[in-house]
C-alpha cells in the first residue's frame, strides 16, 4: 500500500505502518473474523489491515488518535456505510460501551510505546471481550506468555494470565513495516477465561502485591514484600521467603493476596 502524500509516521504516536500483504493475510487468518462479530481495531493507521478486516466484517469499528489519519480512512472506506471511526485515545477509551449482545473481538498493531499500559487498560474490560489479537514488540509477547522462573516473567504476564489464556502465534520481522522498527515483532492472541482459574478475593490487593514484589524483583520475597507480609506468614502459606518475585506462580501470588485480604465476610 502506498503512503498518502504528506503523511509521515509520527514517533509520538509510535507509528510503524504494516504493509506486508503476506503478514496481513496471516493475521486475518488467525483472527478469522465473521460478519456478525463486534470487531474493533485499535490504531488502524493507513488502513492496510483495516481493508482486509472490512472485507469480512463491514461493521468494523476503529479507534484512532491521529486526527490527520481520520480523513484518509474516511476517504478510503467511504463505500462501507457501517464502518465507524472513534477519534479517541485508546488508553482512555471505554471499550465496554461498544459491546452489545455479543462480546468484543479486539485487534490491532499496537503502538509499542504504549502497549503495556494499553494492555492493562484492556484487561480491566476483559469481561466484555471474546478475544484480542495484537501485534506487539516480540519482547512484550514474551513477557505476556512467560511463566515463573523465566527471564521475561513479571507483572504484565502475571496479570495477563490472571484474566486470559495467552497464545503467542508468530513472529514478524521489521521489514513488514514502514518505517521499519528496530525490533522484531510478534502476534499474540489473548482469550479471557470464562472462569478465572485462580480468582482473588480482592483484585486491587493482588495487583498491589504483584507490583510491590516486582518493584524489587532482585530481592528475596522477605525483603520485596516485607512491607506487606512477614517471612513467618509467607512460610505459613508454604512459600519460601528466600525466593525472588520471579519464582512465584500466579496461584502463589493469589494465595498471598487472599491471606492479606483476610476472611470473606458474608452479610445477611
Amino acid at each position: 500500500m502506498s503512503k498518502p502524500a504528506g503523511h509521515q509516521a509520527r514517533k509520538r504516536f509510535g507509528q510503524n505502518f504494516l504493509h506486508d500483504p503476506g503478514v496481513i493475510e496471516r493475521i486475518v487468518r488467525a483472527i478469522h473474523p465473521q460478519p456478525d462479530d463486534v470487531l474493533v481495531e485499535i490504531g488502524p493507521g493507513l488502513g492496510a489491515l483495516t481493508e482486509e478486516l472490512l472485507a469480512a466484517n463491514p461493521s468494523l469499528q476503529v479507534v484512532e488518535l491521529d486526527r490527520d489519519l481520520i480523513p484518509i480512512l474516511r476517504t478510503k472506506f467511504f463505500n462501507y456505510p457501517d464502518f465507524r471511526i472513534h477519534e479517541a485515545d485508546a488508553l482512555r477509551f471505554d471499550f465496554a460501551q461498544l459491546a452489545r449482545d455479543k462480546p468484543l473481538r479486539i485487534v490491532g498493531n499496537l503502538p509499542y510505546n504504549i502497549s503495556t499500559p494499553l494492555i492493562f487498560h484492556l484487561l480491566e474490560q476483559a469481561g466484555v471481550v471474546q478475544d484480542m489479537h495484537f501485534m506487539l514488540q516480540k519482547e512484550v509477547v514474551q513477557r505476556l506468555a512467560a511463566t515463573a522462573g523465566d527471564n521475561h516473567y513479571g507483572r504484565l504476564g502475571i496479570m495477563a494470565q490472571y484474566f486470559c489464556q495467552v497464545q503467542p502465534l508468530f513472529e514478524v520481522g521489521p521489514g513488514a513495516f514502514r518505517p521499519a522498527p528496530k525490533v522484531d515483532s510478534a502476534i499474540v492472541r489473548l482469550v479471557p477465561h470464562k472462569m478465572l482459574p485462580f480468582p482473588a478475593k480482592d483484585l486491587n490487593l493482588l495487583q498491589s502485591v504483584v507490583r510491590t514484589a516486582f518493584n524489587a524483583r532482585r530481592k528475596t520475597l522477605r525483603k520485596a514484600l516485607g512491607s506487606l507480609i512477614s517471612a513467618d506468614d509467607l512460610r505459613a502459606l508454604d512459600i519460601d521467603d528466600g525466593l525472588r518475585p520471579e519464582n512465584l506462580t500466579l496461584q502463589e501470588y493469589v494465595r498471598i493476596a487472599d491471606f492479606l485480604a483476610g476472611p470473606v465476610v458474608h452479610r445477611e
